[in-house]
């Protein structure tokens, strides 16, 4: 056990350690997620309205504040869902703006008007103008990518032509914005002249505008992100980088997140038109199955260690157990400790990864509620699962009984680390003692 654990650390700390911390380094990787979590308050409440337009009652309920509240959403559709569309329907203005403002902090760019050029290259690929209209399909879900690609692309190309000192530059008695609007004139003109030709080549060749032609290509990677393996996958490797210090789940959500968020919209629009469900892995399942109490759903953790039979782990306990209800397990993982320690290893890996299993096939087999909106990843469990599924019941036993599974296979290895821990402070008072009869014979 020793030997398989030493070389399980080698591997870590010579191969995963220097991998993950240049991942979770780079540039457009920081970008990335910088410009989902500034999206991400917008999308939150834009998906907080589908509760008050699809209330969870049956179409024909005769309970009647289920009926009034039901007939109301009916007859007030149109206006309800208006702050819907002006938030998840228009997540990739949002997301490009972000994701610009955070790589112009990076060149040390003005970010305001980094972010701006990042929305206008979107623009220009993404919103064609046929028949005196804006087409709006690629301002949700299926336009992601795209976002993404093209935010970066501004980006760079403006840092690219400030460092090349290729701008408009004014004396300095020209009031600052005056000069600031100047200096991005040449890079707005480079994006103008480099998508827009670029756009119309492509649809010219293949029917396609750029935002359909990478959702194409990317559809068998769409497809498989909403797969059981994908679930796994993605566990294994958030466990494994944090087990070794690393703050995996900030890399697995940077990585997962258009897919999450692609499939949300899908959800979504199924939810509008009265239609199955098509996605099961999206956040909210991984928030409020995977990862209950933080990473390695340690919030059953956290209440067996209150009752625990060594001092040092009823403290990390009490100390603990608050956070957990919100999903930060810092005190449980460093103050245990569970990093780094290989005798927590296995269920710490295994556990998310048995949940992901049965969420999975529970999900499935139509036992428990999709998910249909986003809720803050700091909500506890039981709530944040039935909020995402659009306050269903079910997710709710689905979330408590992880709980149940999670603690049952914490149990044993946290009884023998206890006793292990009793037999060093045995050890230790017994060192004291003696200390204290030697002192006493002097």
């Amino acid at each position: 056990m020793s030997s398989v654990y030493q070389v399980l650390v080698t591997v870590i700390e010579r191969h995963i350690t220097p991998m993950a911390g240049a991942v979770g380094q780079q540039r457009h990787v920081i970008a990335i997620r910088d410009g989902f979590v500034s999206a991400l308050p917008f999308m939150i409440i834009g998906s907080f309205m589908l509760v008050f337009i699809f209330p969870p009652f049956s179409p024909d309920t005769s309970w009647r504040f289920a009926r009034a509240w039901l007939d109301f959403s009916l007859n007030h559709r149109q206006q309800l869902m208006l702050p819907y569309y002006l938030s998840m329907g228009v997540m990739t203005f949002f997301i490009s703006v972000g994701i610009g403002a955070s790589m112009g902090k990076h060149h040390k760019l003005d970010p305001v008007m980094t972010g701006l050029l990042a929305f206008m290259g979107f623009l220009l690929v993404a919103a064609p103008y046929q028949d005196g209209k804006i087409s709006t399909e690629y301002f949700s879900g299926q336009g992601i990518f795209t976002a993404i690609i093209t935010a970066l692309y501004t980006s760079e190309v403006y840092a690219w032509l400030k460092r090349h000192k290729i701008t408009i530059r004014l004396p300095k008695e020209v009031p600052t914005g005056v000069a600031r609007s100047f200096e991005i004139l040449i890079p707005v003109i480079v994006i103008v002249a480099t998508l827009h030709p670029l756009n119309l080549l492509i649809e010219s060749w293949t029917g396609m505008i750029i935002p359909q032609a990478i959702m194409h290509l990317l559809e068998p990677l769409v497809s498989a992100s909403d797969s059981l393996p994908a679930v796994l996958l993605s566990v294994l490797v958030c466990q494994v980088l944090w087990f070794a210090g690393i703050h995996g789940a900030l890399i697995v959500t940077g990585i997962m997140n258009p897919f999450w968020l692609t499939n949300l919209a899908a959800n979504q629009a199924a939810l509008e038109a009265g239609s199955t469900l098509p996605h099961t892995y999206l956040m909210g399942f991984w928030d409020f199955y995977l990862l209950i109490g933080g990473v390695g759903s340690t919030l059953p953790l956290a209440f067996l260690l209150l009752r625990s039979r060594t001092a040092h782990l009823r403290s990390i306990g009490k100390m603990g157990v608050v956070p957990s209800f919100f999903n930060i397990n810092e005190p449980i993982l460093f103050g245990m400790p569970i990093i780094m320690n290989p005798l927590f290893f296995l269920p710490f890996i295994c556990v998310p990864m048995i949940n992901a299993v049965i969420a999975w096939t529970a999900t499935k087999l139509g036992w428990v509620a999709q998910v249909v909106s986003m809720a803050p990843w700091t909500t506890p469990g039981p709530i944040g699962a039935s909020w995402a599924a659009n306050w269903a019941f079910s997710p709710v036993v689905m979330c408590l009984f992880c709980m149940l599974m999670s603690a049952l296979m914490y149990l044993p290895f946290l009884r023998v680390y206890e006793r292990s821990l009793l037999q060093q402070e045995a050890e230790k008072s017994t060192d004291v003692a003696a200390q204290g009869a030697e002192i006493s014979a002097r």
